[in-house]
């Protein structure tokens, strides 16, 4: 196989296509312009694209309309969502523009078979999937469970989940705060600084308040694990089993460490069974709980949409609707006509 990209990636180019191979080289080096998170989709579908290809002795690059549909298909025969397909055709479609390339995705043969997709899905019940959310009501009841086991990592875990549930912002986002980036406001309470999001990427500081409680936890946390001596270390630290706080600075967190906060907190509140499965996933709190649970509860005490885009820095309404649409169905126009119907 000719054309070595990158160390974990793979592409089958023609030997013959020096500019092509050149143009994918200037592209693997300039990766650091996406997010991590882009990229990692990225190769991801592009391993499961070259699988396809090299199995259906099909071209990936470029890839032609006709097999762009092909392979469409083929994800949803073996069960793929239609979001999922849609992130796949979205990123084929980056690669060919960053290799100089037409996306095969403009062809009018690849509109039909996504509209054929969209629709075979929504009629077979196909729902979009949500996180369970973890409310403020949940945070309450995990903080009256460890209220008697001070340990360090319930320390952590719960200073974690107030931060979590009131900045709502994603957990790699929280991960990445240092104990640098925590200032006081007059009153005591905490504001956190920090640098980037999904959604915002400039110089200027991202800057979120801390309620009262909330600062409380947080600052608890800070001192009882000595963190407060370290400005450069991670704000939320691993523990290790011997009790002791491991002071990092150059990787925060895992995101498998982070989600096992969210499995520690659900069976503190008393859940000893899984929900309800959604889409064979969210069966407990996972790492977007605090996220969904939090605009939740902002929607039901009547906070419009755009407050709740700020505070989780949405760029899109539709985005934020996913997460509040079953919060918001009785606030329609219709309902309010039928329930203030005076004659």
């Amino acid at each position: 196989m000719d054309g070595i990209i990158a160390t974990n990636t793979l592409l089958p180019l023609s030997p013959s296509d020096d500019d092509l191979t050149q143009r994918l080289r200037e592209f693997v080096q300039d990766k650091d312009a996406f997010a991590p998170n882009t990229w990692r989709q990225l190769m991801s579908v592009m391993r499961v694209c070259h699988r396809w290809a090299t199995a259906n002795n099909r071209t990936l690059l470029p890839m032609s309309p006709e097999d762009l549909r092909d392979y469409l298909s083929y994800l949803q025969s073996i069960g793929r969502a239609s979001s999922t397909i849609g992130t796949h055709q979205s990123l084929i479609a980056m690669l060919h523009r960053n290799a100089g390339l037409v996306p095969p995705s403009t062809s009018p043969l690849v509109s039909r078979a996504v509209k054929k997709i969209n629709r075979v899905a929504v009629v077979s019940g196909e729902r979009t999937g949500q996180a369970l959310p973890f409310r403020l009501s949940d945070l309450q009841k995990v903080e009256a469970a460890w209220a008697d086991n001070q340990s360090l990592q319930n320390m952590r875990d719960l200073a974690f989940l107030h931060v979590a549930y009131s900045t709502l912002m994603r957990i790699s986002e929280v991960s990445r705060f240092r104990v640098g980036d925590v200032m006081r406001a007059e009153d005591g309470r905490i504001i956190l600084e920090g640098s980037w999001t999904k959604t915002i990427l400039d110089t200027g500081s991202l800057v979120k308040a801390l309620g009262s409680k909330s600062s409380a936890v947080l600052t608890k946390w800070i001192v009882a694990s000595g963190l407060i001596h370290e400005p450069d270390a991670f704000l939320f630290a691993p523990v290790h089993r011997s009790g002791k706080v491991m002071v990092v600075t150059d990787e925060p967190m895992s995101t498998p460490a982070l989600k096992s906060i969210f499995t520690r907190a659900w069976e503190a509140a008393g859940h000893t069974t899984t929900a309800k499965p959604n889409k064979n996933r969210y069966r407990r709190w996972s790492g977007h709980s605090a996220r969904v649970g939090a605009a939740q509860d902002l929607a039901r005490k009547g906070y419009s949409v755009p407050q709740i885009m700020q505070e989780g820095t949405w760029k899109k309404p539709e985005t934020l609707m996913r997460y509040i649409r079953y919060v918001e169905a009785h606030k329609g126009a219709m309902v309010d006509l039928m329930e203030n119907n005076e004659e």
